[in-house]
């Protein structure tokens, strides 16, 4: 072959290799555009009806447009002034104003509701200064402000002020974990009898790892069972364990009410069997709440660990034990570490779904077994102080990735540990 013929030939292999790998490029960008477009309407389903309502909900929990929007001029005023500083007769005068032209319009009472969880009675202090404010034109005064109240020469209100002056405030986010501003603009902690925030996180976490635990030890049997029995026997026993989810939670938390009550049918069967002489309080405290989430909350731990114990080979298992190993041994090094990832995945659904309850600890709790949820009920449905509710799922949602961060690295760590 001659020298230019070799470098023809060189030259053709050069060109089909670079179209080649066009072409693949073009074939694999196609892939992906296909691929899209079929999770295109998933994606954007789940960004309408969860992410954006989820996303501003929580954008609540900053957001402080109530003084802003009725009092706009005070608030660009009180933005600009140093923390602490009891304003000038100019702003004074402002804000006076203001509040003349709005006292007859319901906007004022959405500013009056905002500085009430601020500074309580604040609302009052608000309506009665408009009222008494009269028709004058003349500018207003600091001087005139507390021959009405006193309060009005004070650092506090208007602080208060200036806190609510937006729009955007972290007021709620402290007020969610028991801190809040002072006049000069330190973070201090909620004074103890107004601090209830911080104890509702800790029973909220620790209620919740309880019945995590009570469920992976009450389930881990159960699927264990499951998995190894014929499959005739383990598709009855799959449908008692799934027969729960055919009835609501409302109707299985009242059945236990009925159950745990002081002359139900649990009090009943120990009294006969001797076990107790007198009824004792299963309903109404943190035992009832335990027994009802744990009930509750079984299902989620069984079909986790079921489906992770399904596909488990017993031939390990059965080799250990032909070697020497005691069951105890064999269960511990072989056939545990099988299982993490059932574990893993069973704890955090469960722990998930605990945290989120209200109907169990509403019905069966008493007044200091309730959770997070419940308060964040309260505020979204009785007081509608929905930046109070925003913050408090928050600050739920940001404890629960951290956690899931912590719990994540233990489990990859033990895994490694087992092997």
């Amino acid at each position: 072959m001659s020298k230019s013929a070799a470098v023809g030939s060189g030259g053709i292999a050069g060109i089909d290799s670079t179209a080649l790998k066009a072409a693949l490029r073009r074939a694999e960008r196609s892939q992906n555009l296909h691929a899209l477009a079929l999770v295109a309407p998933l994606l954007l389903f789940l960004a309408l009806n969860f992410v954006l309502p989820i996303g501003s909900m929580l954008l609540r929990s900053i957001q402080d447009p109530e003084l802003t929007t009725t009092l706009p001029e005070t608030a660009v005023l009180l933005r600009g002034l140093e923390g602490g500083v009891i304003p000038n007769d100019y702003i004074t005068s402002v804000f006076v104003t203001e509040l003349r032209q709005t006292r007859d319009s319901g906007a004022l009472s959405a500013v009056a509701n905002r500085l009430n969880y601020d500074i309580n009675g604040f609302r009052t202090l608000l309506f009665r200064t408009a009222r008494q404010l009269g028709e004058a034109t003349t500018p207003g005064t600091l001087d005139e402000l507390v021959r009405i109240d006193p309060r009005w020469g004070q650092r506090e209100t208007w602080a208060a002020l200036q806190h609510a002056s937006g729009p955007y405030t972290s007021f709620y986010l402290l007020a969610a974990i028991d801190r809040r501003l002072t006049a000069d603009g330190s973070i201090v902690t909620t004074p103890a009898q107004q601090a209830v925030f911080i104890d509702v996180f800790k029973r909220t976490f620790g209620i919740s790892a309880v019945v995590t635990v009570l469920c992976l030890v009450l389930a881990y049997p159960v699927a264990y069972l499951l998995a190894t029995v014929s499959p005739r026997i383990g598709n009855l026993l799959m449908i008692l364990v799934l027969l729960p989810f055919w009835t609501s939670v409302l109707v299985r938390t009242t059945a236990w009410m009925v159950l745990l009550q002081r002359e139900g049918i649990v009090n009943g069967i120990l009294r006969s069997a001797e076990v107790i002489s007198d009824p004792i309080q299963l309903v109404h405290n943190r035992i009832g709440v335990y027994i009802a989430m744990t009930y509750v909350l079984l299902p989620f731990m069984v079909l986790p660990l079921y489906g992770v114990m399904k596909g488990i080979s017993p031939l390990p298992v059965r080799a250990a034990l032909s070697l020497g190993a005691s069951p105890f041994t064999t269960f511990r090094r072989i056939y545990l570490p099988q299982t993490l990832p059932g574990v893993t995945a069973g704890c955090l659904l469960v722990f998930i779904l605990a945290i989120g309850f209200y109907i169990t600890p509403a019905l069966v709790g008493g007044a200091g077994d309730q959770l997070i949820s419940y308060f964040i009920a309260f505020y979204t449905n009785q007081t509608l102080n929905w930046g109070m509710a925003a913050a408090l799922g928050l600050v739920l949602l940001a404890v629960t990735l951290l956690l899931y961060g912590v719990y994540t690295k233990l489990t990859a760590t033990s895994s490694l540990r087992w092997r």
